[in-house]
């Protein structure tokens, strides 16, 4: 590495990582503001509360760092056009693409590390927070008893449970409905049960205490039973408590098997793909915004500080505007979900290299 890119990638790194830090602690400072009536209600001690931002604070950098590193470029390049340091390199030689490679390389280097980052680091943190919220601040609040769950098996199956203790792995009041292939909407087969253990060591499910009712045409079977295999279901308790959780608290490896589980089941899976993709296509916005910024930049203007942050600004608002309409398209099933989580970081790139082709190198 030449004594250039050292000089240039350490004012990049020294603002991104200041800006970053005041965006933590700005977002801290806001919601701990926000939730100070919940603080002081549920007695939350300091320790608690240190915990609870402790966790929070990988959220805050991942949705923080894009921001952090186009607010870098803008600054770190304005700087050196202002000053004519951009205006000696190119008298020397040293073409825009010279100058922007040693920061492109490291914003790649990042958003591969963001990947590892956002995809286990983060849904880690979240899972902590949000259990540290809804025991301390009755935030997001699951019973340890969930009440009245429907779960599709599988295409012709339906479960229902009237209540689910999943301290003892057990389901109360349990229906569960066989539908006829040939045709949907008619029932051939049915058991009802006062109760249903999990065995975890077969992994598989016993029916106690209820009645198995065989349909065809007009006749039913009815047969009573103390206790009844019913086998494997297709899922377990921990794919209950997965239902409760939020795709932003499962790594990346628990969203895809808990997304095999819901396609086996026949269920559509359009939203949690597009979080599912969303967690590798996100930290890929700091480089597109990189090589949107440097150029943008580049160009001398009298413009100061103030109208670089607004620049930022308004550009992630725009971004982040158009992610949230995206998905809702994908979340909906209209966008193929691969291409939804992508989208937005297409789009800018497109903008970006249009940027870098039309300035002077």
């Amino acid at each position: 590495m030449k004594k250039i890119d050292r000089y240039i990638l350490r004012q990049f790194v020294q603002t991104a990582a200041f800006a970053l830090l005041a965006f933590i602690v700005i977002f801290v400072a806001v919601d701990m503001m926000e939730n100070l009536d919940d603080f002081l209600d549920r007695h939350a001690t300091a320790p608690i509360i240190a915990l609870y931002y402790l966790h929070f604070i990988p959220e805050i950098v991942k949705l923080m760092v894009p921001v952090a590193m186009l607010l870098s470029a803008l600054f770190t390049t304005g700087r050196s056009s202002t000053y004519n340091e951009l205006t000696a390199l190119k008298s020397g030689g040293v073409s825009l693409y010279r100058f922007m490679l040693p920061v492109v390389v490291f914003a790649l280097v990042l958003s591969a590390a963001m990947i590892y980052f956002n995809g286990w680091v983060v849904p880690s943190s979240n899972r902590q927070k949000f259990q540290i919220a809804r025991t301390y601040f009755q935030k997001n609040i699951e019973f340890v008893s969930r009440n009245n769950i429907f779960i599709q098996v599988s295409p012709m199956r339906i479960l229902v449970i009237g209540l689910f203790d999943d301290q003892r792995n057990l389901a109360t009041q349990v229906s569960i409905q066989d539908f006829d292939p040939v045709h949907p909407t008619v029932i051939a087969h049915r058991y009802d049960a006062k109760q249903m253990q999990w065995d975890e060591k077969t992994e598989t499910w016993t029916l106690g205490q209820g009645i198995e009712r065989q349909f065809a045409g007009e006749k039913e079977i009815a047969r009573q039973f103390v206790t009844q295999p019913i086998g494997h279901l297709n899922f377990s308790p921990e794919d209950i408590r997965k239902k409760q959780q939020r795709p932003e608290e499962m790594n990346f490896t628990e969203l895809g098997e808990f997304i095999a589980n819901q396609q086996r089941a026949g269920q559509d899976v359009s939203r949690w793909l597009v979080d599912y993709y969303g967690k590798i296509s996100f930290p890929f916005a700091s480089t597109v915004v990189v090589l949107f910024g440097i150029p943008f930049a580049s160009v001398r203007r009298r413009s100061g500080p103030g109208i670089e942050f607004g620049i930022a600004i308004a550009i992630t608002f725009l971004y982040m505007v158009f992610l949230q309409v995206s998905q809702a398209f994908g979340y909906n099933g209209d966008l193929n979900p691969l291409l939804t989580a992508w989208l937005a970081n297409l789009l800018f790139l497109i903008a970006a290299l249009y940027n870098v082709l039309r300035v002077a190198k």
